[in-house]
């Protein structure tokens, strides 16, 4: 008949190595073997591990301190903050009158005050100005690619705020990889075709 092996008789560690438990309480972040640690993660409340299996950074104040007023606000303020940067834009289209402003007049393209080129954004400005005023082929006459991405632009912002500040759940458009990567790639041929110096391409020079 033997006896139940006493605190003497269980194994003991090879001489020179660490005893688990000190491995445990010397675990990144002072955390001992019940997951516990004097100024880690997890005494701070925050997960340990990120997906990928490393440690998860801290929020920093600035992170923090947004995240609060975004909980805190109310669920109409990101939609009317976008409108207001939207009708700032259109603002100072207006008070502005690119149409009639001078090629260097401040802010100017900076693409086009040293090359004499027209960068892939050139004319939007005066596009939204015509637009603006209801001059449709004056505007698409400056930026076509504006003109025809506007309605989806208006449609898309107006479905995302009615959706935030309201619980509008209007039809989603849709757009695939193939259709945004086509819009891009006319959009990078339209930046070319538009500053070379033979006719019909003249015509989209602005």
């Amino acid at each position: 008949m033997t006896s139940a092996p006493g605190p003497v008789d269980q194994p003991q560690p090879a001489p020179g190595a660490a005893h688990p438990a000190a491995l445990a309480d010397a675990a990144p972040g002072g955390f001992g073997a019940d997951g516990a640690g004097s100024g880690g993660p997890v005494a701070q409340g925050w997960p340990t591990t990120s997906p990928g299996g490393y440690p998860a950074p801290e929020p920093d104040r600035l992170t923090r301190f947004v995240l609060k007023v975004y909980e805190r606000s109310p669920r109409w303020a990101v939609p009317l903050a976008a409108l207001g940067c939207v009708a700032l834009g259109m603002a100072y289209a207006l008070v502005s009158n690119p149409t009639h402003a001078d090629p260097d007049a401040a802010p100017s393209c900076l693409l086009k005050l040293t090359t004499g080129l027209d960068c892939p954004g050139c004319g939007g400005t005066r596009a939204l100005w015509y637009v603006l005023h209801g001059d449709l082929p004056a505007a698409a006459r400056h930026h076509f690619l504006f003109v025809f991405a506007l309605p989806f632009l208006a449609y898309l912002f107006v479905a995302w705020a009615g959706n935030q500040a309201f619980g509008w759940r209007l039809p989603e458009l849709r757009l695939s990889s193939k259709v945004i990567g086509g819009f891009l790639g006319a959009w990078l041929a339209f930046s070319v075709l538009r500053n070379l110096p033979w006719a019909p391409f003249t015509s989209l020079y602005v």
